[in-house]
């Protein structure tokens, strides 16, 4: 990937050429969401519920150890954290593949949250720290950031469609391939350099550390700006999450055969890969109105599949109003995660960003956390489409009163920002 020429190290120079290639093979675990569910139901035969059940338990495991993680990440330093944290991610899909009952299936998102917790608060930043502050540090990470993003959906659209037929093969075929791609991203981050700022940051003490981001919420609590960023970016994540799960509970209600789940994830990340190229078209198109462009239809399309499934249309006209709103929802995904981070870092320098990506991980586990526990009930009481009804319903409430609230304090200019809001956010 070609990369803007700018005044940077060496080690700098190689970390932004790397990191493209790191993303699109290591972002999240390939051969695995587009048969995830029927692995663990089918073969482990775990149930419906207790599969959101265990992941309700993965956000609640990410809260409860973020925090320390992002002491421990200061002091290893962001190309060590990455190894270890794609080590521990290898952990989680062999604990899926020795599982035996749901006991396993909680260690695995142990280890599963443990090593996302290290990716959430390191990946993005270690790109943004590597780039050189100035107007277009924003614009040159959404577009790196953003290409690494649509590329990674690429391949797991490829690695979708063959999972798909593998699992109808042998069901273990895809999680061993997903286990030896987890190693090779491990591999891949050993090339990374330390930079000067890494090291510097590794000499604070963790007194200090925790003193300073005990500081450091403090003041994001006090920016509106950042503040509803921050519970926006958590709910939407949330969301997002769990329609993983219910997307495939959806397919399996109306009798949609295993083998063809792959091939229709595939396309969807395709579509959520060209999105995601798009990013800045998206941004610059639509301003300070992105995130609820990108959130509205997303939830409203939740209401339209439940109440499409409970209607009990014929099943090619079903299938194909299904894959409609899920091409909605994929076109929603693909550039949301680059654009929320970009948010995020405006006005912000490289001592706040780990802070703020350790507070924002907090905040959307504490989302996943509620809205897969609420999931994982309603899945208990009545079916996948009476679920992403009620699931609808609630975000699409919620949402729309939180950009309400957002109205004139998020997606401003800079200068119509007060000034103590944009010096505070570049406090050290």
């Amino acid at each position: 990937m070609k990369v803007i020429n700018l005044e940077i190290t060496k080690e700098e120079k190689e970390n932004i050429y790397l990191y493209p290639i790191y993303k699109m093979l290591s972002w999240d675990l390939l051969f695995y969401y587009s048969i995830s569910f029927l692995f663990l139901t089918q073969i482990k035969h775990i149930s419906a519920a207790d599969v959101l059940l265990g992941e309700a338990f993965y956000p609640a495991f990410r809260v409860i150890f973020l925090l320390p993680l992002t002491t421990i990440i200061a002091k290893l330093g962001k190309k060590k954290s990455i190894i270890i944290a794609n080590l521990i991610n290898a952990c989680s899909v062999l604990s899926y593949i020795m599982a035996k009952d749901f006991s396993y299936v909680l260690l695995g998102q142990f280890f599963s949250a443990i090593a996302f917790n290290i990716k959430g608060v390191v990946e993005s930043n270690l790109l943004y720290d590597n780039l050189p502050r100035g107007p277009k540090r924003g614009l040159v990470f959404s577009k790196i950031d953003g290409s690494a993003t649509s590329w990674y959906y690429y391949i797991d659209a490829v690695t979708s469609i063959a999972s798909g037929f593998l699992y109808v093969i042998n069901g273990y075929i895809p999680l061993i391939l997903c286990f030896i791609c987890c190693l090779i991203s491990a591999i891949i981050a050993f090339k990374f350099k330390e930079t000067e700022k890494d090291l510097e940051m590794q000499q604070i003490s963790t007194k200090k550390y925790v003193k300073d981001l005990k500081n450091s919420i403090k003041y994001m609590i006090q920016s509106n700006r950042l503040k509803y960023l921050l519970i926006f970016g958590g709910m939407f994540s949330g969301i997002l999450t769990v329609l993983i799960t219910l997307r495939s509970g959806i397919l399996k209600q109306i009798g949609v055969q295993e083998q063809y789940f792959g091939v229709i994830f595939a396309v969807l990340e395709i579509i959520a890969g060209i999105s995601a190229r798009n990013q800045e078209r998206i941004h610059e198109k639509y301003r300070n109105k992105t995130l609820g462009v990108l959130a509205i239809p997303t939830v409203m399309s939740c209401i339209l599949i439940g109440l499409f499934v409970e209607a009990k249309f014929a099943f090619v006209i079903t299938i194909i109003f299904i894959l409609i709103m899920y091409f909605i929802q994929y076109v929603a995904r693909g550039p949301y995660y680059t654009l929320i981070k970009r948010y995020l870092n405006n006005f912000t320098d490289s001592s706040l960003r780990n802070k703020i990506s350790s507070i924002f991980n907090l905040l959307e586990n504490i989302m996943k956390t509620l809205i897969a526990l609420i999931a994982s009930f309603l899945l208990r009481i009545t079916t996948a489409s009476g679920t992403i009804l009620v699931i609808g319903c609630l975000t699409t409430i919620a949402i729309v009163l939180l950009l309400d609230k957002m109205r004139g304090k998020v997606g401003l200019k800079p200068e119509e920002y007060k000034k103590e809001e944009i010096e505070f956010l570049q406090i050290r």
